[in-house]
């Protein structure tokens, strides 16, 4: 009898050393006590590699349910969680699990297994996702629904402004909604199919009826010609007068003439024309554009608006006084800028009649009525044209002759001239601007079988007299005298 107890001491002795020193392959093999979970996963009876398959699976079941995000204009884009990079990040809880009951003596272990009885284990499943998936899925395919706020503006019909109500603009801060998805989804989803509300911004728009009956003013307008220009250039003319008219423009709001009127395509309603390109006159698409921005510009001086860039042609132009012009070139960066420095909303209008643009600036008068302002252009020097210059075309017959006028070179002042009651109380200087002068240019055809007459012409044209140059031509293409 004493033998066995001995014995039984001894066994009990034993096991105490095993679970006390840790677990011993046998024992790591053994089923997690019942009554423990893995989140809602029951793993009691399991293995602990069972038990981390059946978690595993579980998450696995969880990466297919949907999320919605609702993004900007009531727009929604479907998700799964495994879009957004579900992954389990404590699977080492497997372990803390299937360690319990299996520590301690038989009284502790009894204890241990009577309470899992009444109260159940349960571990935490703990997840995370990957920022840098939300962050794409936010940017690529919720963002594209953001929308601009749409400000309050004015049109004008039959001499009369009407109101267009503005719109408000909604953009997706895609930093704030990353946070909002990632808190969301590991500290308030309960695992199945749900929606998340993104964090939207709310952009408003200017203006409104109220502000906007103010405009009722000619505070400038100006008026310069194209009678003399063909189809091409008057259709450029007419066309860019189309893109700046109907302009709404806030205190304090900068206008870009190049952003307005461009792209200079046909798709955008532009035709080959003259225009000038380093002293020289070439066809360009757009060519004329010019003048649209060169009457805004006297409109906006005559409004006394704040001017922040302008330049001027690099030759002189026929439809304004020197230095009273605006050039436009989108490839030199050209562009002519202005800002509303008034207290209210200005309106720019642009018409056409009998091949005139006339632009008119209303908004709300605040100036005297005694007060007058007009623009004056000063002539500081000119330089003549030099003497003409020839190119030889010899892929051209004799007779064939292309010309470009020559250009005075001109320097020029604008000045500003404020009258009040008929007197001049202010004589401010705008610009100072620099035209080039060209030659005449001519491009003349050489080519011949007669050698005589190609010596004529070239003869000629070592004169570098185009007049004369044009007298050779008709003498050597006249046609054969009857006998």
């Amino acid at each position: 009898m004493k033998r066995l107890i001995h014995k039984c001491a001894m066994l009990l002795f034993g096991g105490m050393l095993m679970f006390g020193c840790g677990m011993t392959a046998e024992a790591a093999n053994m089923p997690i006590k019942q009554g423990i979970f893995i989140g809602s996963v029951d793993v009691g009876g399991m293995t602990p590699a069972e038990a981390e398959t059946a978690v595993q699976e579980y998450v696995d079941g969880l990466s297919e349910r949907t999320i919605t995000l609702k993004a900007a204009n009531g727009s929604e884009i479907k998700v799964t969680a495994e879009d957004i990079g579900i992954k389990w990040t404590n699977p080492e809880i497997i372990k803390e699990a299937a360690e319990i009951g299996q520590h301690g003596n038989v009284i502790v272990r009894y204890k241990m297994m009577k309470d899992l009885q009444h109260d159940n284990v349960r571990y935490d499943l703990e997840l995370s996702y990957d920022i840098n998936a939300i962050n794409n899925i936010l940017q690529e395919q919720c963002a594209v629904f953001d929308s601009d706020a749409v400000d309050a503006a004015l049109s004008r019909e039959d001499g009369a402004f009407k109101v267009q109500e503005g719109k408000s603009g909604f953009h997706l801060d895609v930093e704030k909604s990353i946070d909002v998805v990632n808190d969301f989804m590991l500290e308030e989803w309960d695992y199945s199919d749900t929606a998340i509300e993104l964090a939207i911004n709310e952009e408003l728009p200017q203006g409104n009826a109220q502000e906007l009956s103010r405009v009722q003013d000619v505070l400038g307008t100006f008026t310069t010609s194209f009678s003399s220009s063909n189809k091409s250039r008057s259709a450029n003319v007419t066309n860019g007068c189309r893109l700046i008219n109907g302009i709404t423009l806030y205190p304090g709001e900068e206008f870009s003439t190049l952003e307005a009127i461009t792209p200079f395509t046909e798709a955008n309603g532009y035709y080959m024309a003259a225009s000038y390109l380093n002293g020289k006159v070439v066809d360009s698409l757009g060519g004329g554009i010019c003048q649209v921005s060169t009457t805004l510009y006297n409109a906006v001086l005559l409004a006394e608006l704040d001017v922040t860039q302008r330049y001027n042609h690099s030759m002189i132009v026929a439809y304004v006084d020197a230095s009273a012009d605006a050039a436009i070139a989108e490839s030199a960066g050209k562009d002519f800028k202005f800002v509303n420095n008034t207290d209210a909303p200005i309106y720019v209008e642009g018409t056409i009649k009998n091949k005139k643009i006339t632009v008119t600036i209303y908004g709300k008068e605040t100036r005297d009525a005694n007060r007058e302002v007009r623009y004056e252009s000063e002539i500081i020097s000119k330089t003549p044209p030099g003497p003409d210059v020839i190119y030889v075309d010899a892929g051209q017959p004799i007779g064939y002759i292309v010309k470009e006028s020559a250009h005075i070179g001109y320097k020029a002042k604008l000045w500003k001239v404020v009258k009040e009651n008929g007197t001049v109380v202010e004589r401010t200087l705008v610009n100072t601007s620099t035209y080039k002068m060209t030659p005449r240019y001519a491009t003349v055809g050489v080519a011949t079988a007669d050698p005589n007459a190609y010596n004529e012409i070239m003869a000629a044209i070592g004169t570098s007299n185009i007049d004369h140059v044009q007298n050779v031509i008709a003498i050597l293409t006249a046609p054969p005298v009857p006998q």
